[in-house]
């Protein structure tokens, strides 16, 4: 990296875009689009299930801070099954004052199923991020999605005591809108026990293709313990199942093991789980 680089980095941060592509082929899915810029890649696509395309998305920094821009695209053509996930958390670190953005746009073709299952977002007291994802539904495309936010490190006690958050989830169906989530947390409104009743860690799942028999399936998963909350409601045949708690882990173990139970339902076919989710 020469001198010049090496400063608009520093003064600009990182601008890193990830174009994925899938397309059913030969009784498989296939990585068949993938343009990169900046420090987003994945890795060689996995097939632990057969002829569905299992992907790590990777962001080879280790965190986000001021001033990086992470714009994400990914289009499942009609016939195509991808699995995207992460091997680890993503983690947004204090800002000197730029603002931090991911932008995810997700198109799932008439035909196609994607299961967008990153690990979660863990905000640094001092991070000043805009996340926003907009999932594009065609006719009956099939959906799987969860988002799942720290607010500071609770292992360690660490309160987010200042920065800034602002993130949006949209989920539409042939341009009609089925939800609409926002979330927007500030040093002014963190203290305030209407936001996440004071606690650190909130997550959605987003389950496609639902009624009110996957509402009772998932009813018992959702009794969880101490000062953790779960509830779920359908809109329209999207499942929405929310925790609110003190911890990442468990609101991983919740999502999973509804995903895990609803998935042969859902999508039509019975869990596999990545590998990489018990390293």
């Amino acid at each position: 990296m020469d001198a010049a680089t090496q400063t608009l980095r520093r003064t600009q941060g990182w601008q890193a875009s990830l174009h994925l592509g899938f397309r059913p082929q030969a009784r498989r899915t296939v990585l068949a689009e993938r343009r990169r810029l900046g420090p987003l890649a994945v890795q060689r696509p996995f097939y632990p299930e057969g002829g569905i395309c299992h992907v790590y998305l990777l962001h080879p920094p280790g965190g986000v801070v001021g001033g990086d821009t992470l714009d994400i695209d990914v289009h499942v053509r009609s016939g195509a099954h991808a699995l995207v996930t992460t091997p680890g958390a993503t983690k947004f670190y204090r800002s000197g004052g730029p603002r931090a953005s991911q932008d995810q746009h997700l198109i799932v073709a008439p035909g196609a199923s994607l299961e967008w299952l990153p690990q979660e977002n863990i905000f640094f007291p001092g991070a000043q991020a805009m996340l926003q994802t907009n999932v594009e539904l065609q006719g009956d495309a099939r959906l799987a999605l969860w988002e799942i936010h720290c607010l500071g490190r609770p292992t360690i006690d660490e309160v987010f005591e200042s920065g800034r958050i602002d993130s949006r989830t949209a989920i539409v169906r042939d341009g009609v809108p089925l939800v609409l989530d926002r979330l927007r947390v500030s040093a002014d409104n963190r203290s305030r026990l209407s936001l996440m009743a004071g606690l650190p860690v909130g997550g959605t799942l987003y389950l496609s293709h639902a009624g009110e028999d996957e509402v009772e399936a998932c009813r018992d998963l959702l009794l969880v313990e101490g000062p953790d909350y779960a509830g779920a409601t359908l809109i329209d045949d999207i499942l929405v199942v929310r925790y609110l708690g003190r911890s990442t882990e468990r609101a991983r173990r919740l999502f999973n093991a509804v995903w895990q139970l609803l998935r042969p339902s859902t999508l039509g076919r019975t869990a596999s789980v990545p590998r990489i989710w018990s390293t």
